[in-house]
């Protein structure tokens, strides 16, 4: 008889450890609950202890803490007809557990789902450019529909980012061609710029020097004791025509006639000479033959 009630006890201990651990749940600080009563929802608890009814409630977990959602690859035809592969990543969160329990089956899924779906219809209408260089404005464009198509769920979408955008190889090398020609186009313009400038001081300069002669010898002199410098190669420099100047005028100045003056000034005094006998007339000589006529006869 006591081992038949000792084992009784032993069976209603156990029957009550189990409808203990039945009818109590423990929610975090992040959880909420969500408990239905014969299929009905009576209320939102959490957290701490929460007590429930065995074989009556049903509890559900919800937590609020914020999800990553990985999307995964999309192929997009940007607007430019350009095949692109991008993967993004999405930040959510629930803020009303009933909802995301009651109107969507699983809020995790749809949310994917819907971010997948908004993924390749953002990108399809943008370009490639636009694709590469503006994607704060395409990441707050998906946050913006993501958000509010999951809102009815009681999800809020935080933070949207394309994280990575494959690009076909032969798009990347023409672009490559594309990045090569604009940084030409950059250097020929910043040089065209610099010998505008080093023109215009090399015109002040000019104004500067022009009154003063002397300073261009100087300049030439200075030039020269640069390029004295370097005895690897050998330099051809020019002698401005400026710097004899002063020497030719030095020399003119003093008066001494080049020989050559002289000689070209006997040359044409005996070409006048000759040129006087040959216009005196024949028929003064009296030594001239008889035989032939004279001026005066008829």
């Amino acid at each position: 008889m006591v081992i038949a009630v000792v084992i009784v006890l032993a069976i209603l201990i156990v029957a009550a450890l189990a409808l203990a651990g039945a009818s109590v749940r423990v929610l975090r600080e992040y959880e909420r609950a969500v408990v239905f009563r014969l299929g009905r929802v009576i209320d939102e608890k959490g957290p701490g202890l929460v007590l429930l009814i065995p074989a009556v409630d049903r509890m559900v977990r919800v937590s609020l803490r914020t999800i990553t959602l990985r999307i995964p690859p999309q192929e997009v035809i940007t607007r430019d007809n350009v095949p692109v592969r991008v993967a993004a990543v999405a930040y959510f969160r629930v803020i009303d557990p009933r909802r995301a329990v009651l109107d969507v089956e699983d809020y995790m899924a749809a949310t994917l789902q819907i971010a997948q779906t908004t993924l390749r219809s953002v990108l399809g209408k943008a370009e490639l450019d636009a694709l590469l260089s503006e994607r704060e404005k395409l990441n707050e464009h998906l946050q913006q529909i993501i958000d509010e198509q999951t809102e009815p769920w009681g999800i809020k979408v935080t933070i949207v980012e394309i994280k990575d955008v494959e690009i076909p190889e032969r798009m990347q090398h023409a672009l490559a061609r594309q990045a090569e020609a604009e940084r030409n186009r950059r250097a020929k313009v910043i040089n065209a710029e610099g010998e505008y400038q080093a023109s215009t001081r090399l015109a002040d300069a000019a104004n500067v020097i022009r009154p003063n002669p002397v300073t261009i010898q100087l300049r030439y002199l200075q030039a020269l004791s640069d390029i004295s410098g370097n005895q690897g190669s050998t330099i051809v420099f020019p002698l401005p025509i400026d710097l004899l100047r002063p020497f030719i005028s030095d020399s003119d100045a003093n008066g001494a006639p080049a020989p050559a003056n002289e000689a070209s000034e006997r040359a044409n005094d005996g070409i006048e000479g000759s040129n006087g006998a040959a216009l005196e007339s024949p028929n003064d000589d009296p030594d001239s033959p008889a035989g032939l006529p004279r001026a005066s006869d008829e």
